[in-house]
């Protein structure tokens, strides 16, 4: 009988017990996979979001500027908004602005913006409204809301902004309401976008560039301590399963003691007795990790299903939190893990004496 064939039967054998320690590896795996998988999908969605973004530069007040998403009153200068627009090296040239306002009490962000590709909106693009004052006013596309004096009729909705009352509208309508101070400028850059951002730093005082790379940096600095935090709490649940590996391996080499005696007496070597109870704690470890790595995919999908569209993240794929390196890094990681669990157990079995394993009741 070969050693894989035989390993197949120990584990069939002991079924109930053999499911039991495999649980340990699925509730390991899984855990690891749903919360890696959450935090890789976010950064790359996000990452995609700021490659699709209008300009290859974005320029902003040296102090903070005010970027979607941010709650601060920051603006270019009127000097500096001339002098980018004059600069050859810029084209496509778009302004945005962002400002804080309160609509019957009720704190409030405007945005004014050109390029509606960064909105998921449901309706039109004009004025569209966040879920918050669609629940807080009971507003829907066609009411009409007033903004600083003035009267608007909602054309979309969206679910951007958690947290507070948005607005969101085309710039040229937000610009007046706020005294034409612009927060952004994003423009496409003839030739290399990092020399075009030294030198708009340069000859613009009080600005500060940003290419989509830097962009992409900031992200992946957000989301790399994030990761390893919660890769660090997820890992404690496989090695809790490890742990169930080494114990269930020494129980069995114990109760198969004479079992091994008879394998060694008919011709077994002690190598084959060490690989067959390695490739064992390896199978152990190899189907509980795909079953892990099934149960965290519905997880996630029923995750996407139920809440994407309430934190604004409407096209977000099973494919961005469940990329293939990592279903291949936890199957072989966790393989790999489980046949050095399974080694000690492995070494005190190929280590027996076969006649003191014959007598052994």
């Amino acid at each position: 009988m070969g050693l894989y064939k035989l390993s197949l039967k120990n584990i069939r054998r002991r079924k109930l017990r053999s499911a039991l320690t495999m649980l340990g590896i699925v509730i390991g795996v899984a855990t690891l996979v749903l919360l890696i998988g959450f935090g890789s999908g976010m950064t790359s969605y996000m990452k995609e979001k700021t490659n699709a973004m209008g300009g290859d530069l974005s320029i902003v007040n040296s102090t903070g500027g005010a970027f979607m998403g941010s709650t601060g009153d920051s603006y270019l200068s009127s000097e500096a908004v001339s002098k980018i627009k004059n600069m050859s090296q810029l084209y496509n040239i778009k302004e945005e602005t962002q400002f804080t306002t309160t609509m019957n009490r009720t704190p409030l962000m405007v945005v004014g913006l050109n390029d509606w590709t960064q909105v998921n909106v449901s309706g039109t693009t004009g004025v569209v409204i966040n879920k918050e004052l669609m629940d807080t006013f009971g507003y829907k596309i066609g009411s009409n809301i007033t903004i600083k004096d003035k009267k608007f009729t909602v054309t979309g909705t969206t679910s951007e902004g958690v947290g507070m009352g948005v607005v969101i509208m085309d710039v040229d309508k937000a610009l007046p309401l706020n005294n034409n101070k612009v927060s952004t400028i994003t423009a496409n850059v003839k030739g290399d976008p990092e020399t075009v951002k030294s030198a708009v730093e340069s000859q613009v005082d009080g600005t500060t560039a940003l290419t989509k790379s830097d962009f992409t940096k900031q992200i992946d600095e957000m989301m790399s301590g994030l990761l390893l935090f919660i890769g660090a709490i997820a890992s404690i649940g496989l090695i809790v399963g490890l742990i169930s590996i080494v114990n269930i391996m020494l129980v069995n080499v114990t109760e198969r003691t004479k079992e091994i005696g008879v394998l060694k007496a008919i011709g077994f070597t002690n190598r084959e007795v060490l690989g067959s109870i390695l490739t064992e704690a390896g199978l152990l470890g190899f189907i509980g990790a795909v079953i892990g790595v099934v149960v965290a995919a519905a997880l996630l999908e029923l995750a996407i299903i139920l809440f994407s569209q309430q934190i604004g993240m409407e096209g977000i794929t099973l494919s961005y939190m469940l990329p293939l390196w990592l279903v291949g890094v936890v199957i072989v990681g966790a393989t790999v893990l489980s046949i050095l669990a399974g080694l000690y157990p492995a070494w005190r079995a190929s280590r027996l004496n076969v006649v003191d394993a014959l007598r052994n009741e």
